[in-house]
């Protein structure tokens, strides 16, 4: 699965667990709160001020890495 600027927060977490060191890393520490789970990511960054693509990138980078 490549995460894109419209996967939910609550998708990536639940299928990518090592990508919440990465949001944790921006600000995003409350991943398990019931409105991360409908938000996505590109609302997540607009919310914490961030452009979605770099988050983007670098998850999937994240999530290549532990396929590995």
């Amino acid at each position: 699965m490549t995460v894109t600027g419209e996967t939910l927060i609550g998708e990536i977490v639940r299928n990518h667990p090592e990508a919440a060191e990465i949001l944790f890393s921006i600000g995003m520490h409350c991943l398990g709160c019931p409105a991360s789970q409908m938000e996505s990511l590109a609302e997540a960054c607009a919310v914490h001020g961030f452009e979605a693509q770099p988050i983007v990138d670098a998850i999937n980078e994240k999530i290549a890495q532990a396929a590995n």
